[in-house]
C-alpha cells in the first residue's frame, strides 16, 4: 500500500510525520495535505514542533489558530503554542474554590492542584490540545508535522504520562474534596461550584479516546522522513521502536533528498555513490515497508506551487 493508497482508498483520519531533523517532514507533511485536501478531503495539518517551520514551508502566516491556507480548497493549519496552551490549562484548574484551598493548607501545606504540573508540561498541554483535534469530527483527515525524533518520543508516550498523571491527580482532589466539604460544614460556608473535578475527568476520557484512534491501523499512519545517510538510519530505528513500543502503526518510509547523478561534479559522484550504499541497506532493513524516494531539489521547496510539486513526486500523480 503507497501513501496514495492511505488517503486515497484506506482513508485514514490521522497521518503523522516525524523523523531526524533537518530531513523534511514539514516539506512533506505540506505536501501530503495538499494533496489530499484538493482530493476532496476537508484537512488540517498541525505543527507540535515548538520550532515551527509549518508557516515558512506554505510562505504564509499561520500560528497558534486554525487559518485557511491560500491557495488550496479545504486546508487549513494550526501551529501550537505549548506555552500558550500550558497557561490556558492552568487558568482552567483554577476553578477551586477558597475553602479548598483553606482545607488542603490544614492538611499539610499540600498547596493548590494547579501548582501540581506532569512531566514536561509544556508538551503535555499541548498534547490535551492536539486531543482535542483526534476526537473532532470536523476534519476529514488531520496531519501532524512532530518535531525532531526526541520531542516526537516523548509526544508519543504522553497519553500514558498524562494518564498516569490525572488519574492520580483525581484521587488527591477527591480526597481533599472530603476534606474541604467538612471545611464548609464546619465554618457554615458555602462556595462557587468547583469543576476542576469535572475538567480533569474529561481530559481522561479524552486521553483514552486518543490512545485507541492512534493505535488503530484503521485510522492512522506514522510515516517516517530520512534521508539516505547512516545517522539518519540510526534515528529511524530508535523511532521505529518507539512506535512499536506504542502499538502506533507505521509501515512508509519517505527517502528525502537523493543526489541525482552529475557526472561532470566529482563531488556530486561521491554523494551520490555515499547515498546508494545507505539506499541499498534502507532497502534491505526496512523490506517490508513501502519505501518513497524523493531527489535533491535545487532550491527551497516553499509556498503552495513548489509543495504541490513535491506532492506529485511523493503520490506519484495519482488521481
Amino acid at each position: 500500500m503507497t501513501i496514495t493508497d492511505l488517503l486515497n482508498e484506506k482513508q485514514v483520519k490521522f497521518m503523522l510525520f516525524g523523523g531526524k531533523g533537518g530531513v523534511g517532514k514539514t516539506s512533506c507533511a505540506a505536501a501530503a495535505s495538499i494533496w489530499a485536501a484538493e482530493h476532496g478531503r476537508k484537512t488540517l495539518i498541525i505543527s507540535t514542533d515548538p520550532a515551527h517551520s509549518l508557516g515558512d514551508s506554505f510562505d504564509q502566516q499561520i500560528g497558534p489558530e486554525i487559518k485557511k491556507i491560500k491557495g488550496v480548497k479545504n486546508l487549513y493549519g494550526l501551529e501550537l503554542d505549548p506555552h500558550k496552551e500550558f497557561a490556558e490549562y492552568q487558568k482552567t484548574l483554577e476553578q477551586e474554590n477558597s475553602e479548598e484551598s483553606q482545607a488542603q493548607t490544614l492538611l499539610g501545606g499540600l498547596g493548590g492542584l494547579t501548582g501540581m504540573t506532569p512531566p514536561g508540561a509544556d508538551e503535555a498541554l499541548a498534547f490535551a490540545k492536539v486531543l482535542e483535534y483526534i476526537e473532532n469530527p470536523e476534519y476529514d483527515l488531520v496531519i501532524f508535522d512532530t518535531a525532531p525524533t526526541g520531542h516526537t518520543l516523548r509526544l508519543l508516550s504522553l497519553p500514558d504520562v498524562l494518564s498516569s498523571w490525572v488519574v492520580n491527580l483525581l484521587k488527591i482532589r477527591a480526597y481533599l474534596g472530603k476534606f474541604a466539604g467538612l471545611f464548609k460544614r464546619l465554618v457554615g460556608k458555602g462556595g462557587k461550584e468547583d469543576r476542576s473535578m469535572e475538567t480533569l475527568e474529561k481530559l481522561k476520557n479524552t486521553i483514552d479516546v486518543a490512545r485507541g484512534e492512534l493505535s488503530d491501523p484503521e485510522s492512522t499512519a506514522f510515516v517516517i522522513v530520512m534521508i539516505p545517510e547512516a545517522m539518519a538510519v540510526f534515528e529511524t530505528e530508535r523511532l521505529l521502536s518507539a512506535l512499536n513500543e506504542y502499538e502506533i502503526p507505521c509501515d512508509h518510509i519517505i527517502v528525502n533528498m537523493v543526489y541525482p547523478e552529475v557526472l561532470d561534479c566529482a563531488f556530486c559522484r561521491a554523494r551520490r555513490a555515499m547515498q546508494l550504499e545507505n539506499l541499498r541497506e534502507i532497502r534491505e532493513i526496512y523490506d517490508d515497508f513501502n519505501i518513497t524516494e524523493v531527489p535533491l531539489y535545487e532550491g527551497e521547496v516553499r509556498g503552495v506551487e513548489r509543495l504541490k510539486e513535491l506532492s506529485e513526486i511523493l503520490f506519484g500523480g495519482a488521481g
